[in-house]
C-alpha cells in the first residue's frame, strides 16, 4: 500500500499543506524546524492514532487553532480510500472514511500502515519497559486493528481497578474502617480477560518477530550477533488464551495483599517487558552504542518483514535516522529498505541520504513544501 496524497490543515506548523506522492522513494529535505518531521508524523498518526514524538494531541494542533486535520488518499493494488482524521485536544477527536458518516477514530486503523525509523528508537534498547510495551502493541494493533479495542478495554478497567485499589490503601493507611472490596473480584476477571487477549497477541508476536530479528542484526552488522528477544511477565512462550486468563486470576489473587498495601495493580501485561539479548547478556546496559542502534534498527527491519509477509505491505518512514548512523550503518539500512512499495525519508541536507535512495525529492522551508 502507498499514500498517494497527504493534506494538512493546522496540523503543527502547516496551516495548511497539500503533498501529492506516490509509490518509491520521496526524500524531504530541509532545515531543523522547518516542519520535514511533522509530515512524516502525520503518517504516522493515521497509522497508530498517536505520534512518535508526543504523547497527546495537544502539541500536533497549529498555536491558535482548535482542531488539526490529517486527510490522506491510499492504494492498496486497485482498492483507493480516503481516509480522515480530526484532532480536538480535550474533546473527542473524529474520523471519515471515503467522506462517508462519521466512524470513530480507531475504525480507520488498518488502512495505513507504517514502519518508523526515528533517532527515539534508541529507547527501544536503551529506555525504560514501557517504550518496548509500546513497540509490541502498535505491531499488534497493525498486525490486527481490533486489538486496538482490546487495549482500550484493559486500559479502562486497569483504571478503575487502581482507582478502587488507591481509595483502599488510603483509608488502610488513615486508620478508618476497611472498605468493601468484593467488587475487586469482578475488576480482577475483567483485568484477567482483557489481559489474556492482550498477552496472547504479544506472545505470538515476540515469537514470530524472533527469528526475523536475528536476520535483520546479521544484515546489519554481520557476525555481531546472536540477538534474542525474551519476554518477561506472567506467562513466557505461546499459550492458548484461557491458560492465560488462569495464570493472571491466580497471580492477582496472589498479590492482592501487596496490591492493597501499596493501592496499584502490580500484576498484568502493564508490567511485562521485552527484553532485548545481545549474546548472553541483556542489551541495556551491555550493548555499545553501535550495537544498540543495530538492535533497534532491526527490530523495525523485522517489524517491516512481518507486516509485508502477512499481505499489507507498510510504508516505510526514516525520519532524520541517517544522521544518528555511521556511513557502513547508513549504507547498509539503506539497502534493505529501497526495495520498499513506498518509503519516506527526512534529512536536514542530501548528503545524508546514501545515493541508492534516489527518488523524488521535496524542499521544505517556512511552511511551504515544493517538489524538486
Amino acid at each position: 500500500m502507498h499514500v498517494t496524497h497527504l493534506s494538512l490543515a493546522d496540523f503543527r506548523s502547516y496551516a495548511r499543506a497539500e503533498v501529492p506522492l506516490g509509490p518509491g522513494v520521496s526524500v524531504f529535505t530541509g532545515a531543523n524546524g522547518q516542519g520535514k518531521t511533522n509530515l512524516v508524523e502525520a503518517v504516522g498518526y493515521l497509522a497508530t492514532l498517536g505520534s512518535h514524538r508526543v504523547s497527546s494531541d495537544a502539541p500536533l494542533v497549529r498555536t491558535g487553532a482548535e482542531r488539526a486535520i490529517i486527510r490522506a488518499s491510499v492504494t492498496q493494488g486497485e482498492r483507493s480510500q480516503l481516509v480522515e482524521l480530526e484532532l480536538n485536544p480535550g474533546r473527542a477527536n473524529r474520523a471519515r472514511i471515503n467522506r462517508s458518516s462519521q466512524v470513530r477514530p480507531r475504525d480507520v486503523l488498518g488502512i495505513v500502515r507504517t514502519v518508523l525509523f526515528a533517532p527515539e528508537d534508541l529507547a527501544l534498547v536503551k529506555g525504560d519497559p514501557g517504550e518496548r510495551r509500546r513497540f509490541l502493541d502498535e505491531l499488534v494493533t497493525a498486525r490486527s486493528p481490533r486489538m486496538a479495542g482490546v487495549r482500550s478495554d484493559y486500559e479502562r478497567v486497569l483504571r478503575q481497578r487502581n482507582t478502587l485499589l488507591k481509595s483502599a490503601a488510603m483509608a488502610r493507611r488513615h486508620g478508618g474502617r476497611s472498605m468493601d472490596l468484593s467488587t475487586l473480584d469482578v475488576w480482577d476477571q475483567h483485568l484477567a480477560r482483557a489481559g489474556a487477549e492482550l498477552l496472547a497477541q504479544r506472545l505470538d508476536l515476540v515469537a514470530t518477530l524472533q527469528p526475523l530479528a536475528v536476520k535483520a542484526y546479521d544484515q546489519l552488522a554481520p557476525g555481531g550477533g546472536p540477538v534474542a528477544l525474551e519476554y518477561r511477565g506472567a506467562a513466557t512462550g505461546v499459550r492458548p488464551r484461557e491458560e492465560l486468563y488462569e495464570l493472571l486470576t491466580a497471580a492477582l489473587a496472589e498479590a492482592r495483599k501487596q496490591e492493597i498495601e501499596r493501592g496499584v495493580t502490580l500484576v498484568g501485561p502493564h508490567r511485562d517487558d521485552l527484553q532485548l539479548k545481545l549474546g548472553e547478556l541483556p542489551a541495556k546496559g551491555y550493548a555499545s552504542h553501535g550495537e544498540s542502534w543495530s538492535y533497534a534498527l532491526a527490530l523495525r527491519l523485522a517489524s517491516y518483514e512481518l507486516l509485508r509477509t502477512e499481505g499489507n505491505e507498510p510504508v516505510l518512514v526514516l525520519d532524520d535516522v541517517f544522521a544518528e548512523l555511521d556511513t557502513r550503518r547508513r549504507e547498509r539500512l539503506a539497502e534493505l529498505v529501497a526495495p520498499g512499495e513506498q518509503v519516506l525519508v527526512t534529512a536536514a541536507v542530501d548528503g545524508d541520504v546514501p545515493g541508492v535512495l534516489a527518488g523524488v525529492r521535496y524542499d521544505v522551508a517556512d511552511g511551504e513544501v515544493a517538489r524538486r
